[in-house]
């Protein structure tokens, strides 16, 4: 039996060398097997003892190790002990970089996965979240340079020119980047929708005729749910041409009213008016004067300015302290006899005097009237 292997040969090598190349592939592949399965349980217990993510995200990365890979590269490690000719060492040492290079690629993937899934995820935590345009922008452009860079460099290892590949590369991204300048527009929209933060996840806006929270901010459009109910979906390049006013990050709330008062209302009462709206205002929580003042003489009415400030951002809150306060100011006003004016109009028409001068009621305007015209006929 050993002279029958030692005389069959395969490529030049006696079939015991395979055999002997075989053993060695196996050996190896359950030392890394079990290398790798120790180093996931030793991770896993670090991690359940210790608060940090760093390990939590290591143990995943290496949890998405492909046993294949593992099969691949033992089998490689056991060709390389034989005396293969040296065109075929070549090969197997460019298969055994590409196989490293993917599972590393594969590696940093899952990596770049982890960190955007853990940073999106936080937008419903109790800390503030990362924008997740920012989030998912980086995300692709950091996968896409690690498969670029891998592509890149086993064209390199397997002995390609690459700077003509590159400068193609290049030619080719300016004009597929002149076909969707408008996709790229958004896209560089969504960039900076992540970087300057006007806005996140869940604020209250209005831009031109549209008020709504934001529910999602993608890489090409944004979208708002109405306070209508229905959802609006904008690019985010229009969405950036106009003034937006965010009320999420208004501190407070300033508010200015005004009330008319009737022209009958006595002078003494009209100075005691603002020291009443000022009562109503501070009778109530969450509230802070500001002034109150007989403004102008109206049309028909005493004009009134009230400017006061609401220590929150609650719409609902705002309109039912006003309504408190404008039912506060009806009571007050009731008792103190004091009405509040309406547009009213007066006109002042002089008297006049009944002209009976020519009507002919009576016997002298008649005959004056004849005798006239019989003046005219002669």
């Amino acid at each position: 039996m050993p002279d029958w292997l030692a005389a069959q040969t395969l490529l030049g090598i006696p079939l015991y060398e395979w055999l002997y190349a075989a053993l060695i592939s196996a050996v190896i592949y359950l030392v890394l097997y079990n290398l790798w399965q120790i180093s996931i349980k030793k991770l896993s217990g670090i991690a359940q003892r210790t608060a940090t993510r760093l390990d939590d995200v290591v143990l995943e990365v290496l949890q998405g190790t492909h046993q294949l890979t593992i099969l691949l590269l033992s089998l490689l490690f056991g060709l390389h002990v034989l005396e293969l000719p040296l065109k075929w060492e070549t090969r197997l040492d460019h298969v055994s970089f590409i196989v490293i290079g993917i599972q590393v690629a594969v590696w940093l993937n899952r990596g770049v996965g982890i960190w955007a899934r853990d940073h999106i995820a936080a937008i419903n935590g109790p800390t503030p979240a990362v924008n997740p345009v920012i989030t998912s922008v980086l995300s692709w452009i950091f996968r896409i340079a690690i498969w670029s860079v891998l592509l890149l460099t086993i064209l390199a290892n397997v002995g390609i020119n690459i700077t003509a590949f590159v400068a193609s590369l290049g030619v080719g991204g300016v004009a597929v980047a002149l076909a969707v300048q408008n996709i790229l527009g958004d896209l560089f929209a969504s960039l900076a929708i992540g970087l300057d933060k006007p806005f996140e996840v869940g604020d209250f806006i209005v831009f031109g005729e549209v008020a709504g929270a934001i529910e999602r901010v993608g890489l090409k459009t944004t979208r708002i749910r109405s306070i209508s109910g229905e959802q609006i979906i904008c690019s985010n390049t229009e969405l950036l041409k106009n003034t937006i006013h965010n009320y999420k990050r208004m501190e407070e709330r300033r508010v200015v009213f005004n009330f008319n008062v009737n022209y009958a209302t006595p002078p003494d009462m009209i100075a005691q008016i603002p020291g009443i709206v000022r009562q109503a205002i501070e009778s109530f929580d969450n509230t802070r004067f500001d002034r109150s003042h007989f403004k102008e003489f109206g049309a028909s009415a005493l004009v009134f300015e009230t400017v006061y400030f609401i220590t929150t951002t609650d719409f609902n809150l705002f309109m039912d302290i006003q309504q408190a306060v404008n039912l506060y100011l009806m009571k007050e006003f009731h008792a103190h006899k004091v009405l509040f004016a309406f547009n009213t109009m007066t006109l002042n028409v002089p008297d006049l005097q009944p002209d009976n001068s020519h009507t002919g009621l009576n016997g002298s305007s008649g005959e004056s009237t004849t005798g006239k015209r019989q003046q005219a006929k002669h």
